[in-house]
């Protein structure tokens, strides 16, 4: 066997033993995730346990946790994927939609649809509003971070707006809120706090197919964001159309965090910290990302609600509380990170 033979044969050896890691790495994620839902089906603010089926009470316990995961799932994946989206188009690890201010869009529009009414109507129409809010947002920390700069703004400019405009919109559901009745306080206050409670059928299902089509965009695009993460320049040396993938790739991702926000109101964070625990156990490959980081974040907020729900029983401290304890430190850490980067080049 010569050298070359040689190297070859090692080299498929190591690429073989690298397929067998991804590919057992891949089978232990899934039934810790499998782990980690049966577990979050098992906790109550009584303890741990499977509720009395034989009774109605019983029954309707493990009916309301059940609705509550499917909740948290759709509303995870939702934020997890959208993240993992913002991060590779804008190539920084510190964008999520929380960060950029398209939650706080999203949730002035959700605030306005609220307060509209609660008729089935308003019910189906609210992903749809906030959308369209959320849009309309991103579109103004766009033009607002592009001032002086060549078109192209910085991620840190891109924050700094994003952080802006999401305070004058929580400025704005604040004033709302004043002024509306004391049952619509309420509703908008704790929807804002972030909580998994069952919303309508209706706007389950329209929610559910949103997040489905979004996410399946998402993972057809992501072969075109693997070439836009070496750069802008060097994806058009490759075929590839950037603007039309950054405005594509900026509208799915907007719309999930919409969808989000108007199931479950203003949870934060969650699109931080799983794209960077997913893509550290599994690499960039968006291919792979998306899917994972979206069945991760599902699973990551059905534990925080589990959590949300037991350590203070009988109380119940809202979800939204509870991710942003965990994500606050860790966006503290990668920006400190970052910053220290950017003084060393």
């Amino acid at each position: 066997m010569t050298t070359n033979d040689s190297e070859i044969c090692r080299d498929n050896s190591f690429t073989g033993r690298s397929l067998i890691n991804a590919g057992l790495r891949i089978v232990l994620f899934i039934a810790a995730v499998l782990f980690l839902l049966a577990i979050s089906m098992l906790l109550g603010p009584s303890g741990i346990g499977i509720p009395d089926l034989q009774s109605p009470s019983g029954s309707a316990i493990l009916s309301l946790r059940f609705s509550r995961l499917l909740m948290g799932l759709m509303t995870g994946a939702a934020l997890s994927a959208s993240g993992v989206v913002f991060q590779a188009l804008l190539r920084n690890p510190l964008a999520e939609p929380y960060v950029l201010g398209v939650s706080g869009g999203a949730g002035l529009g959700a605030t306005i649809s609220i307060l509209a009414g609660s008729g089935l109507f308003v019910s189906l129409g609210l992903p749809v509003v906030a959308f369209i809010a959320a849009v309309l947002t991103l579109m103004v920390v766009y033009l607002i971070a592009s001032q002086g700069s060549s078109g192209h703004p910085s991620v840190y400019s891109l924050i700094l707006s994003g952080v802006i405009v999401s305070s004058i919109c929580s400025s704005v559901i604040m004033f709302l809120v004043s002024t509306a009745s004391v049952e619509g306080m309420h509703n908008v206050i704790w929807w804002m706090l972030g909580s998994l409670q069952p919303v309508s059928s209706g706007q389950q299902l329209l929610s559910a197919a949103l997040i489905l089509g979004a996410l399946a965009g998402i993972w057809l695009l992501s072969p075109r964001l693997n070439a836009l993460a070496l750069g802008r320049e060097m994806a058009h040396y490759q075929g590839l159309h950037a603007d039309f993938v950054l405005v594509v790739g900026l509208l799915f991702a907007t719309l999930l965090a919409a969808t989000a926000v108007s199931l479950s109101g203003m949870i934060g964070f969650v699109g931080l910290i799983v794209p960077h625990v997913m893509r550290a156990f599994f690499g960039p490959d968006n291919r792979k990302l998306v899917p994972l980081a979206a069945l991760g974040g599902g699973t990551f907020l059905v534990v925080c609600d589990a959590l949300a729900r037991t350590l203070l029983a009988p109380i119940e401290i809202p979800v939204g509380v509870v991710t942003a304890l965990a994500g606050g430190p860790f966006f503290l850490i990668i920006l400190q990170r970052r910053m220290k980067q950017a003084w060393i080049a």
